[in-house]
């Protein structure tokens, strides 16, 4: 019965977790853009690099977070092999961001 109900909800959270992944690159691209388009006529210094770094690392979190949760799904060897693909590079470009983050930034 518990198998059953967590076939059943797990897909809804994996999507959600995924949706909310999207909707956070998609606000903080927008967000960035902004600023920069605000930093061209106002001349005010602005890391927008940084800002749009953050954003897209918490982005990251949630679609590991989506990725972790798949696995409990897997029914097979090969899937198993191309999450856990999905989630070094995923984990990497996370690592490559919050590198990128504690770079000296301009303020």
């Amino acid at each position: 019965m518990l198998e059953s109900a967590v076939e059943w909800a797990l897909p809804m959270v994996i999507s959600l977790c995924e949706f909310m992944g999207i909707f956070i690159v998609a606000v903080s691209a927008l967000g960035s853009f902004g600023r920069y388009l605000k930093s061209l006529f106002t001349h005010a210094p602005c890391d927008i690099k940084f800002q749009l770094a953050n954003g897209l690392a918490l982005s990251l979190e949630f679609k590991m977070a989506a990725e972790i949760l798949k696995t409990v799904l897997v029914r097979e060897l090969n899937e198993l092999v191309v999450l856990g693909a999905v989630i070094i590079l995923r984990a990497l470009l996370s690592f490559l961001i919050h590198f990128e983050m504690k770079q000296p930034h301009s303020s």
